[in-house]
């Protein structure tokens, strides 16, 4: 018996010491258990983080993004607000002036339109008015753009809205790991952070390892990610068009071309110099986005190329799919025609490619 036990103790050690590389065990998590632990991270580390908005406490959330923090927080650091987005706006845009860093959840980011004007006026431009004397550490998150179902006035995208504002940040997290990572990095960033979710992928599951469950585990606000490495064309999206585009590069891929996917996570700051680099390679560039397409993100970036010496690299024009440029219809059959769809993105690649799609 003991001689049994010695050697299972000289063989864990043995383990303990090997010099092989470690292998990071892969596991699937959601993209709201990945924001609900991302929270949950970030209240235990710091006691000036706490939570607001309609329904985050007793409830665990519209979307059960906050499962369980009330129990363990209790009402000081998750707080249920009444519903008044421009009255609790203000009251957590007034206590990260104070020093706390409030998480300001809007049950839909068409709701912020109620508070817009501490978002912007308030909380963007204070640092800049203060001559940096005053840091407003908030992050404003919730889901943004289209859902299902929910007709005009509960399916806009706010990434250009926002983005367009000097003094914030706005990043726009497609899978678990981004979500995970990107809230994690707003919430102990010193200037206000817009982190826009989507509904739709929140109960979607996505393989993560444990360098993403890590309790520092971070993501750098202003990196875009490769998601599919390719060389004959690239598709740049955010949030949910990134999947939209993998399906399409899928599509490309049994005509024999390979599509490189480019998520954002970012929209602002912008990477461009990822999108630069990518284009060097293809020659070829596509923008998707489930927003409308005047003033959208697809067309900075397509601005951001006519400005650089990259357009040089370009032998296609950039074309960019984007959402219809009407509000959003009630009927499923006219809301899927409104959105751009993997069909319509291997379309579109296929005429930016051109003569030289039918050579593949």
């Amino acid at each position: 018996m003991l001689r049994s036990r010695l050697t299972q103790a000289a063989s864990a050690a043995q383990r303990a010491f090997s010099t092989s590389p470690k292998v990071l065990a892969v596991k699937q998590m959601t993209v709201r258990d990945g924001l609900n632990s991302a929270l949950d991270d970030e209240l235990a580390r710091d006691d000036r983080v706490f939570l607001l908005g309609e329904e985050v406490a007793q409830y665990d959330g519209a979307y059960k993004i906050s499962r369980g923090l009330w129990k363990k927080y209790g009402d000081k650091r998750i707080i249920d607000t009444p519903i008044t987005e421009m009255g609790f706006a203000g009251i957590a845009v007034g206590a990260a002036m104070a020093g706390l860093r409030p998480i300001c959840e809007f049950m839909t980011f068409n709701f912020s339109m109620q508070a817009i004007d501490h978002v912007i006026n308030s909380a963007a431009k204070t640092f800049y008015m203060s001559a940096g004397a005053v840091n407003v550490p908030i992050v404003f998150r919730g889901p943004n753009g289209a859902s299902a179902g929910v007709a005009a006035q509960h399916s806009q995208c706010f990434a250009a809205w926002y983005a367009h504002c000097p003094g914030l940040k706005v990043v726009s997290p497609y899978d678990t790991e981004d979500a995970r990572g990107l809230l994690k990095s707003a919430i102990r960033d010193p200037d206000p952070v817009v982190v826009l979710e989507n509904e739709l992928l929140y109960g979607t599951a996505f393989p993560v390892d444990d360098s993403v469950t890590d309790v520092d585990f971070l993501i750098p606000i202003g990196k875009a990610k490769i998601m599919r490495p390719g060389k004959d064309i690239t598709i740049v999206a955010h949030s949910k068009a990134v999947e939209t585009a993998l399906l399409s590069a899928a599509e490309l891929a049994k005509k024999g071309i390979e599509a490189e996917i480019i998520n954002l996570r970012s929209i602002r700051p912008l990477d461009m110099e990822t999108i630069f680099n990518s284009v060097r390679k293809t020659h070829h560039l596509i923008t998707v986005e489930n927003g409308w397409p005047q003033h959208g993100v697809g067309a900075e970036i397509c601005a951001r190329f006519m400005e650089d010496q990259a357009f040089f690299e370009l032998d296609a024009p950039v074309w960019r799919c984007c959402g219809v440029d009407v509000p959003m219809p009630y009927t499923k059959s006219l809301e899927l025609n409104a959105l751009p769809r993997e069909n319509d993105v291997t379309a579109a690649a296929l005429k930016v490619l051109g003569s030289k799609a039918g050579k593949k």
